[in-house]
């Protein structure tokens, strides 16, 4: 249970994380009047055509809100630990940074280091708990608030909270809510820290699962596979690797589907037009799966923008009836 008192609420924060998502947390420890003296982030990478750099999110939410910006790629580096302390912070707080702390880091605040973990733990540690949580078809999935140790997600927690995962919830709806979340919970925990009477509970290393790193190839659809296991992945694997296919040597992505309960035999993989009961096209177009039938809404061909699937179709005459993979 966390509890406050009359003594200084804010801290001194080191603040670590990349992503857009992560950004939120790191304003609201600003709005909320702590001193947030540095962040740390992973260093910029090149995209799009011409392969230009593209800065992380929270370096440019750091840089608006006039904060140090450190990037790195690990604390390997005796110097980067040293550089660490040079802040003197308090607490240091991670979200979505992309690497595991050593103990000369953790070591360095008073208060430790202090994560917002997207999965109520210690089901989903590791890298990729959002899309793990859809890809199992769980109703829940949560956010928790840890104290960082040298394990992966392993430190006890200070606090859990619960979101229902909706039909049409992906990774990329669901982490932007979850971490929004978690910012509301890591105030309330820093409070009771800095009064010291937050007390976080030890996790049952017995109940833990484990995720990993989601690659590109993961994407690849295998219609042998049920719609609904399909419609997962889609959901899943949104934003990245995305859920994709071919057609004519073309990756074709699959960006929005449902499943249909139809077990009509259709051929693993075969493009079929889906007629309701007045006899007109619906807006989209059914692939056959190892059980039951995709009704597929919205695509994506190699080299085209997104588009509808209905709009899709009426480009691309010859489409039903065609085998996809």
């Amino acid at each position: 249970m966390l509890e406050f008192s009359s003594r200084r609420l804010w801290l001194r924060i080191v603040f670590m994380g990349t992503p857009e998502y992560a950004v939120l947390p790191l304003e609201y420890l600003v709005l909320n009047h702590h001193d947030v003296v540095a962040v740390y982030t992973r260093p910029d990478k090149p995209a799009g055509r011409g392969l230009q750099p593209v800065s992380p999110p929270v370096k440019n939410a750091a840089l608006s809100l006039g904060i140090p910006v450190i990037q790195i790629t690990s604390f390997k580096n005796p110097e980067t630990v040293e550089q660490l302390k040079s802040f003197k912070p308090e607490a240091i707080v991670v979200a979505a940074f992309g690497q595991i702390l050593p103990q000369s880091v953790l070591e360095v605040p008073c208060y430790g280091c202090l994560n917002i973990h997207p999965s109520l733990l210690p089901r989903y540690r590791g890298p990729s708990p959002v899309p793990a949580a859809i890809l199992a078809g769980d109703d829940f999935i949560g956010v928790s608030v840890m104290q960082l140790d040298t394990g992966m997600d392993s430190g006890p927690v200070f606090a859990r909270a619960q979101v229902s995962v909706l039909d049409h919830d992906t990774t990329a709806t669901l982490l932007p809510k979850l971490f929004r979340i978690g910012a509301w919970m890591l105030l309330e925990v820093l409070v009771a820290l800095s009064s010291g009477k937050a007390l976080p509970e030890p996790q049952d290393h017995a109940m833990a699962t484990i995720t990993h790193e989601i690659t590109r190839e993961q994407g690849l659809i295998d219609w042998k596979q049920s719609a609904v296991e399909i419609w997962r992945r889609i959901r899943a694997y949104q934003p990245w690797p995305g859920a994709y296919t071919y057609w004519q040597g073309k990756q074709l992505k699959i960006l929005e589907a449902v499943p249909l309960k139809s077990s009509s035999g259709v051929e693993a993989g075969r493009v079929v037009e889906i007629a309701p009961a007045g006899g007109n096209l619906t807006d989209g177009f059914g692939v056959g799966t190892g059980s039951g039938v995709l009704l597929v809404l919205k695509v994506q061909l190699q080299g085209k923008r997104a588009m509808t699937a209905a709009e899709f179709l009426r480009g691309q005459r010859g489409f039903p009836g065609s085998l996809l993979g």
